[in-house]
């Protein structure tokens, strides 16, 4: 069925919410914000595992890191882009429209909740990649291993977070969806080079998510999330950075 990947993942996350949701409210405090300071840790691990796969190379001569320049250009360019554009103030702007419509005005953690967990799930190359084989090929694989994963990101994070972060099945869904139906347009725009670079400075994004839920909101994530699209500009570019 087509789009039935994107459909997986959107029910997995909400009811990874939903489960977490639950189980929160039996968890005292302190118990919540050691699983918010671990969820966070894990995603630390996560964006740098991923960063690292995509710097390091493994020779007969030893270990060979490569992308820095890339990486600095995307996001400084990125970042520049989404400050002027003000990305994190529509994603923070939706998460308020969501939180009076669901009802939340009094959840502090709803905006916060909603920001973190969709930037989360929707950064990284499984999301494209998996959207593009289901809308091409129907294979929704890809995105059932995600919703898998997000099913426990999700469950982990509202535990701490609240509700706001089962909202993120929305822009996933919307994300995900988008390329499902625009696949034969994407697939040419995602080379081998493409998918590295955005894996790479992906992975990076998604690290200063896990920053944020260690150390508390430090940096404004969505605001650099037009360096994935940089990075993946430069793919074509006929210089080696």
């Amino acid at each position: 069925m087509f789009g039935l990947g994107t459909l997986i993942n959107t029910a997995a996350i909400i009811v990874g919410g939903i489960f977490g949701l639950l189980f929160g409210k039996f968890m005292k405090d302190n118990v919540q914000e050691t699983i918010s300071k671990a969820c966070g840790i894990c995603v630390l691990f996560v964006g740098m595992a991923g960063a690292f796969e995509g710097m390091f190379t493994v020779t007969s001569g030893g270990i060979v890191s490569g992308g820095t320049i890339m990486i600095i250009t995307s996001i400084a360019l990125g970042g520049l882009i989404g400050e002027l554009i003000g990305i994190e103030k529509w994603f923070e702007k939706l998460g308020e429209w969501l939180k009076i419509k669901t009802g939340s005005v009094k959840d502090k953690t709803f905006v916060d909740g909603f920001v973190t967990a969709s930037l989360t799930v929707c950064i990284g190359a499984m999301a494209i990649v998996g959207a593009i084989q289901d809308g091409l090929t129907g294979n929704y694989s890809t995105l059932v291993t995600k919703g898998i994963l997000d099913f426990i990101i999700i469950a982990v994070m509202t535990c701490s977070l609240g509700k706001g972060c089962i909202f993120s099945a929305l822009p996933v869904s919307l994300w995900q969806g988008s390329i499902t139906v625009l696949a034969r347009f994407v697939k040419p725009i995602m080379t081998d080079a493409a998918l590295a670079n955005l894996s790479l400075v992906g992975s990076i994004l998604i690290f200063c998510v896990g920053l944020n839920l260690v150390w508390g909101k430090k940096i404004r994530v969505a605001n650099l999330l037009p360096a994935i699209i940089i990075a993946v500009v430069i793919a074509f570019l006929p210089l080696s950075l």
